[in-house]
């Protein structure tokens, strides 16, 4: 038998994405952040070719600054390389091809890179020798000054170390490194531990000047009151412990204000008031379970709901006549019995 043709009767345009970024990169990167990979891997296809924030934006449904974000993201990520003039603006994106994550999370193309393009580094990467260096630099002299005015004491050497690591680690300006520890501060904030927190959030989202932390602060806030509202709090400020969850739940779990006003409806429902902790208890729960959206929680209460049958089904009945026959069994309502843990 002579060789087979084999053809396709609707032939189409693809893009190719190596399972490199599905398996390794794409776990961890936020959904609009994914979006603006693939987008750029499309519009590749007729390389080289001009684009516009503003049409990208339009046509994957977010702003222009969430296409920013993305495109410094996966900068840092190694995966792609842009070209900046010197009053930042972005003249040129590049696509690298991805490479595998070492142990540390870093990728062979981002080790190529200066100190301050790594986000992904810890303060114990700097050696004594670059420690020294730095302390040298008469900018960080005042850096570290400032930093003891505002944190009313002198300075560890680990808290050294940490400000060294804003600096040369996460690429941040010595402005923007005071005013990170400003804001913290003024939020009654003096711990290193929680202005790292603060610091590593803003290099997540590709912050990189006081201009772009200002906006985002601001938005945080009206985020902040989003949440108190979908609590039926509406005649009050946010207090600082709700601030701090509601951090963790924007910025250190990266959820969507849409993911997290449904997680505040649950709370009202079962517990019947404004209850932070509890909220937190459910967020918690769909962090480790990698809830994304809305889809994805539907799915786990699908789940749950089809597991609550099965015990149900598979519990015995007794058809022998005994003393306890006349005893009416209970329906045990186990998000009941939670709800009323999470009280205590």
């Amino acid at each position: 038998m002579g060789m087979i043709t084999l053809k396709n009767a609707s032939p189409q345009e693809a893009t190719f994405l190596p399972n490199i970024f599905i398996d390794d990169y794409m776990p961890e990167a936020n959904g609009e952040f994914v979006k603006v990979y693939i987008y750029l891997l499309r519009t590749m296809a007729s390389s080289p070719v001009s684009f516009g924030l503003e049409e990208m934006a339009d046509r994957l449904l977010c702003t222009e600054r969430d296409i920013l974000r993305g495109l410094k993201y996966w900068a840092r990520q190694g995966l792609l390389d842009l070209e900046l003039t010197d009053s930042r603006e972005l003249v040129s994106v590049t696509v690298l091809l991805p490479g595998p994550k070492t142990a540390g999370g870093e990728t062979p193309a981002a080790s190529g890179r200066t100190e301050g393009q790594r986000s992904g580094a810890s303060a114990a990467a700097l050696t004594p020798s670059r420690v020294s260096e730095l302390k040298q630099n008469e900018e960080i002299v005042q850096l570290l000054y400032i930093a003891e005015q505002y944190l009313g004491k002198t300075l560890t050497a680990s808290e050294v170390q940490k400000i060294l690591f804003f600096y040369d680690g996460l690429g941040f300006s010595a402005d923007l490194i005071e005013y990170l520890i400003e804001y913290c501060v003024s939020r009654n904030h003096r711990s290193i531990r929680y202005i790292e927190t603060v610091a590593m959030a803003w290099a997540k989202e590709g912050i990189s000047s006081v201009a772009d932390a200002k906006k985002a602060n601001a938005r945080y806030k009206r985020d902040y009151y989003t949440i108190l509202k979908a609590m039926g709090i509406t005649n009050r400020s946010p207090v600082e412990s709700e601030i701090t969850l509601m951090d963790t739940w924007l910025k250190t779990y990266g959820f969507s204000l849409e993911i997290i006003q449904e997680a505040c409806t649950r709370t009202v429902l079962q517990t019947g008031q404004a209850s932070f902790q509890y909220t937190d208890k459910i967020l918690e729960g769909w962090k480790k379970k990698k809830v994304h959206d809305l889809s994805d929680i539907q799915a786990l209460d699908a789940e749950h709901q089809k597991q609550r049958k099965e015990k149900k089904s598979s519990r015995p009945v007794s058809s022998a006549p005994n003393r306890f026959n006349n005893f009416q069994q209970r329906e045990y309502d186990f998000d009941e019995y939670e709800k009323r843990l999470l009280k205590h």
